[in-house]
């Protein structure tokens, strides 16, 4: 028999290998493990297929029930998630094998991460044989398949072209007898446009500014690095953001944003910068088709106020145009209804109906070309005084500039965004506001931050 002083030197042996935070871990480890065992299995009852918000919902609803009537026994049921839970389960799903969707379309913020590693491993399905074999890829929009392009594999059809435009403040450029045909470059713009900005209080700063940019502005300055061929990475993923012509470009942003006869300044896409916009504080702002179409749904008031033109180039007889944004429509490679999946995503990306209602609600334009004649895209706008908007985009699509794929595209546009604000600093510490003489500077920014980017990259082994 044991006596209960010799139970107590037992049990204070055994706790002297277990603290209070390891008996309590075990504890929650053991009371969830019971509470999700006991959790209803959401047992699939079809063909899944993932969106990032409620709307694609609504406009594919149409075709997938039509599909569902023909296919009762293989019918897709549409889920929307956010962001964050889109990411989270689809990564998870290709590298650990859990259940997740047969088919999705995440945006470009999401799927370049899943080309992380060996291109043979990459979860999504290789379109790349399907697409030369069927005669599909000469029907869409080349440029569009760049970002879901990765080490010459295309693992999905794109959903959108998103060129980018130039809207501006028609009615001041008018009333002050401006002429923008005389507009070809962005020294072109800005000295035709300077007379619009003036001091309307008298307390002796402007009150109106010709472009909405600042060094702050992450998104637009990697569309005008772009727009200027700027590369971001090689065909090997590689970054290789810190060019000369980068610099140059971007020294040439930071002289518009910086200084006393500095004119830009960014303005947000809050309500305050709607009011912004309406009061004429901003001549003109950087607008892919997505984000026009936004302001005719948030700013309605601007309607007959604004007009469309293409980008100035940064030399004469540069590219008018650049990108930002995009979507895809994409397979798991291991769904056992791969056929099902890419006859669905063809009806999906192929439809006028489809890409009509796109166009109404949003102003998307389909890279899929047969619609580009659709007499939808060519009708006048009275938003913008009677302007063929889908005209102005859908010329401009074929001319996009190529976007990376490389999972680690947003570390590089932060880290160039990075170089923005530490080189307006430069500029404005030195008086310095010249883009020949700022180049330099601009230049070892960037290689330091690409230097940093490529450290981070050499410590993912599957890279």
């Amino acid at each position: 028999m044991y006596s209960f002083k010799d139970l107590s030197l037992a049990l204070n042996r055994i706790l002297r290998f277990f603290s209070v935070g390891i008996l309590t871990i075990l504890v929650i480890c053991l009371v969830s493990t019971v509470i999700v065992a006991l959790l209803p299995f959401d047992e699939r009852k079809g063909i899944e297929f993932w969106v990032i918000t409620s709307k694609p919902l609504r406009v594919y609803e149409k075709l997938i029930s039509g599909w569902n009537e023909e296919h009762p026994e293989k019918p897709f049921v549409m889920r929307s998630l956010n962001n964050s839970a889109m990411e989270r389960r689809m990564l998870a799903g290709f590298l650990s094998g859990v259940p997740m969707a047969d088919i999705l379309e995440p945006n470009d913020g999401l799927y370049p991460k899943a080309f992380l590693g060996p291109v043979e491993q990459v979860g999504f399905l290789d379109l790349t044989g399907r697409l030369h074999a069927e005669g599909l890829y000469a029907q869409f929009n080349e440029p569009s398949f760049a970002q879901m392009t990765s080490r010459g594999r295309i693992f999905g059809l794109p959903h959108d072209v998103h060129p980018v435009l130039l809207g501006y403040r028609a009615d001041l450029v008018e009333a002050a007898g401006i002429d923008v045909s005389e507009i070809e470059t962005w020294d072109d713009y800005f000295r035709v446009m300077r007379p619009l900005m003036v001091d309307l209080d008298g307390d002796g700063r402007p009150d109106r500014y010709l472009l909405n940019i600042s060094e702050l502005a992450m998104h637009d300055i990697v569309v005008l690095l772009l727009q200027n061929d700027g590369q971001i990475f090689d065909e090997d993923d590689v970054p290789v953001f810190a060019s000369e012509r980068n610099a140059w470009t971007l020294a040439k942003i930071i002289t518009w944003v910086a200084g006393p006869d500095r004119v830009a300044v960014e303005v947000s896409r809050e309500s305050a910068g709607h009011r912004q916009h309406l009061e004429g504080y901003m001549v003109g702002s950087l607008l892919p088709d997505w984000l026009f179409g936004a302001w005719k749904n948030e700013n309605p008031q601007l309607a007959g106020k604004l007009k469309l033109m293409p980008l100035p180039a940064f030399e004469k007889g540069g590219r008018r145009t650049s990108v930002r944004g995009g979507t895809m429509i994409g397979i798991n490679k291991r769904s056992a209804y791969i056929e099902e999946c890419w006859e669905v995503a063809k009806r999906l990306y192929t439809s006028a109906e489809i890409a009509e209602t796109r166009w109404r609600e949003e102003t998307i334009i389909s890279p899929y070309k047969a619609h580009w004649a659709e007499p939808f895209y060519h009708e006048p706008d009275p938003f913008c005084g009677g302007q063929r908007t889908g005209t102005l985009y859908i010329e401009q699509a074929p001319y996009l500039p190529i976007r990376p794929s490389s999972p680690y595209t947003d570390n590089a546009k932060a880290a160039i965004s990075a170089a923005a604000i530490a080189l307006r600093a430069y500029a404005e510490r030195h008086e310095v506001y010249d883009a020949d003489t700022l180049a330099p500077e601009a230049l070892r920014l960037l290689q330091h931050e690409q230097d940093t980017l490529k450290r981070l990259i050499s410590r993912n082994v599957l890279y």
